[in-house]
């Protein structure tokens, strides 16, 4: 296959060495440049030898010369591919190309740094994050800058930065207060609870801060500051398929499972959690809707007729505020679904104890108190069959004449 240009006689050349058969092989050829013909001038094509000086230089005349030699001439450029194809199935025909098996040839892979310069691969990651970016001059939180976000003149609260890390926007000034307003309320609960204990206990024996921490932060669960999200859950659901406060109740008892949120070791109707009270005081004066906290009065009513003690706790309260608060944002069902079920509920206790528990173990370090070892008569030893243990606390000092006491 030849391929020319306008100006120079290389392509007489090789017509004289077919001529005189220094060339034996059938020949393709091609002279480019044929719109020079057309134009009122000499034109340069590229570099300075690609100029017809002659006519017997120009494209035209070429290619009549290489067509009259035999060679094998298109009409034009664009024929070119079909003129290849057209000389090689005609030798093949003649048995002058043997087709042989064709091999396909491996794929050779792209260069790694080459795909990812160009974007046509992605480097695999091994984290997600959506919440916070440290690239960049200055890190951000769900978007916003930190610097704007520490700024007390742009009048972002702690809530504020929960909703955003937590989830990813932040809330009106309603809710990332009633978020602030929850912190501060479990935030503490005294030291004889399990937590508070736990991390005393731990801070005593010399533990760090940390260490300790943890220790009280490892309690909660359903028993302990955990029904949060339970409370929410079952709530939710009983609301949401219209059942009746009572019906709730008796669906609950039928399963053997207490209601969480409802109930108080120590608070009662006659001696009601000020807290509970203070959460829903700020919700009706607040919250644009508190419909499932009204569900939840209403079986706090019927549940509190058979036991005084069994009110609305703050973990109920707080589970179910909320749900009301989410559905007042505009959540999906979907939504809150997905956030009670990754523990989201839960964390705001958590959050809020964690500052409790490390206010109690400073204090331990602050007072040197020395290693804490529980008192032996706080401690019934070799339980006998006949003894019944009292697990209620004794109200009164006199006792059934059919319990034997250890003493």
């Amino acid at each position: 296959v030849v391929l020319g240009e306008v100006g120079g006689t290389y392509e007489y050349e090789v017509i004289e060495a077919y001529k005189n058969k220094h060339i034996t092989k059938p020949i393709l050829a091609w002279c480019m440049g044929t719109v020079s013909e057309h134009f009122p001038g000499e034109v340069q094509f590229g570099h300075a030898g690609a100029f017809a000086v002659t006519n017997r230089a120009t494209a035209d005349a070429k290619n009549r010369a290489m067509r009259e030699a035999g060679f094998v001439v298109p009409k034009s450029f664009n024929a070119l591919p079909k003129s290849i194809n057209d000389v090689y199935i005609s030798l093949r025909n003649k048995g002058i190309i043997l087709q042989e098996k064709i091999v396909e040839a491996p794929s050779v892979p792209e260069d790694f740094n080459r795909a990812v310069k160009f974007k046509h691969v992605r480097k695999a990651t091994h984290f997600i994050c959506t919440i916070s970016d440290d690239r960049g001059e200055e890190s951000t939180y769900a978007g916003v800058p930190i610097s704007q976000v520490s700024t007390p003149e742009t009048g972002y609260s702690i809530g504020d930065v929960i909703s955003l890390l937590w989830c990813k926007k932040r809330y009106p000034k309603w809710a990332s207060n009633f978020i602030e307003t929850v912190i501060k309320t479990v935030a503490d609960h005294g030291p004889a609870v399990s937590g508070a204990h736990n991390a005393k206990v731990t801070a005593r024996a010399g533990k760090d801060v940390i260490s300790s921490l943890v220790t009280g932060l490892l309690t909660i669960g359903p028993r302990f500051g955990g029904a949060i999200d339970g409370a929410a859950s079952h709530f939710k659901r009983a609301f949401t398929a219209g059942l009746s406060p009572q019906e709730f109740v008796q669906e609950m008892k039928g399963k053997g499972t207490p209601i969480p949120g409802i109930g108080h070791r120590v608070k009662s109707l006659r001696n009601p959690d000020l807290r509970v009270k203070s959460l829903i005081d700020y919700a009706k004066e607040t919250f644009p809707d508190t419909s499932l906290l009204e569900f939840a009065l209403k079986v706090e009513k019927m549940t509190s007729a058979k036991k005084d003690s069994l009110i609305l706790n703050v973990d109920g309260c707080v589970g179910v505020l909320m749900v009301d608060m989410w559905q007042s944002l505009g959540y999906m069902a979907s939504d809150i679904d997905e956030l009670i079920d990754s523990g989201t509920l839960n964390a705001f206790f958590v959050l809020g104890r964690t500052i409790g528990f490390i206010g109690h173990i400073l204090d331990e370090k602050r007072l040197n108190m020395p290693l804490y070892r529980h008192p032996f008569e706080d401690i019934l030893y070799d339980v006998s069959k006949e003894q019944t243990i009292i697990k209620e606390p004794c109200q009164s000092a006199t006792l059934h004449s059919t319990t034997k006491v250890a003493v």
